[in-house]
């Protein structure tokens, strides 16, 4: 596959010229890299281990979070270990096979965590606004289909994007980020990419109908909350964590999108800073911020980080 897509391209390899106001503090982007991608898989791990382990745990709000770590591992896995080995490089290059498939990993992970995000307001919303239905509604079969669809969308999505990028002849090579991504690539396009602008209108379209989605489930969630103490308990336990996490990665994924298709006026460093957020904040804050406040969750953990104590844990 790699092979056939350098074949359709003059251009061989890329340039990543991200690193380039960096020099002198490489040691110190590799330390602080090095234990952030670590934080990343011990977090995440963690949590879908004990998920997974936990029969307690199988229903459809804790599957659906180890189905959204299971992708902050997998997107995370297509930048930090080629961003260590650049951080201990001179030259930072990497094929066009290699970048396509830096692209393609990062794209569809962005992808899925909307799409995941998306599912979980749902689960939400009926959880808590119809709850004497939600086993009825929210059935296991369900659970797979919603699984399916925020995994197949986006790595359907990837391949249609990657394809129609590889067809595309190339007149450069320089990438003025970290990491590979579309824009980056089809900036240097020697013919009209107007289906490729036409595909990522409709991705956003999507994007958007997605937030319109969780802002409406959301919208139904508060009227029904405020109506009872307990659904005021219930709403801070399982839906601001979900709302924290929606607002912090359509903030930063934003901001990426729009630098990356439009010439932003500001330094290399902060604009690589500002685009990697959604490879750092996200996948660290996920697990963390559920594994904090979901109480079942935490009784888990920490039966396992002391099988031969009881712990009772009180909200």
């Amino acid at each position: 596959l790699t092979k056939a897509m350098e074949n359709s391209t003059q251009v061989k390899l890329f340039y990543l010229f991200g690193l380039q106001e960096t020099f002198i503090n490489k040691s110190v982007y590799f330390i602080l890299s090095l234990i952030t991608y670590l934080l990343i898989v011990t977090v995440n791990l963690t949590l879908i281990i004990t998920i997974i382990q936990e029969k307690g745990l199988h229903e459809p709000m804790y599957i659906f979070l180890c189905s959204l770590c299971i992708n902050g591992l997998y997107g995370t896995a297509g930048f930090y270990p080629k961003f260590l080995l650049d951080l201990q490089s001179d030259v930072q290059v990497i094929s066009y096979g290699g970048c396509l498939t830096q692209t393609y990993v990062i794209y569809t992970s962005v992808l899925c965590e909307m799409s995941t995000l998306t599912v979980m307001s749902y689960d939400r919303y009926v959880a808590i606004c119809r709850p004497l239905l939600y086993h009825t509604i929210v059935t296991s079969l369900t659970v797979r289909k919603l699984l399916l669809f925020s995994w197949c969308y986006p790595l359907f999505i990837g391949i249609i994007v990657v394809s129609l990028t590889v067809r595309v002849p190339l007149c450069g090579s320089r990438i003025d980020k970290i990491f590979c991504d579309f824009p980056s690539i089809l900036k240097h396009a020697c013919l009209p990419i107007t289906i490729n602008q036409d595909l990522n209108k409709f991705v956003i379209v999507v994007h958007v109908l997605q937030i319109l989605f969780i802002v409406f489930s959301y919208c139904q969630i508060v009227r029904t909350c405020v109506k009872s103490a307990k659904g005021r308990i219930k709403f801070t336990q399982t839906c601001v964590p979900h709302l924290i996490t929606i607002f912090i990665f359509i903030t930063v994924t934003l901001f990426d999108t729009l630098q990356g298709w439009n010439n932003v006026n500001i330094t290399l460093n902060m604009r690589n800073a500002m685009a990697v957020q959604f490879l750092i904040i996200p996948p660290v804050l996920n697990p963390l911020i559920y594994g904090l406040n979901l109480q079942q969750i935490r009784r888990a953990v920490f039966r396992k980080c002391n099988p031969h104590k009881i712990i009772d844990m009180k909200c």
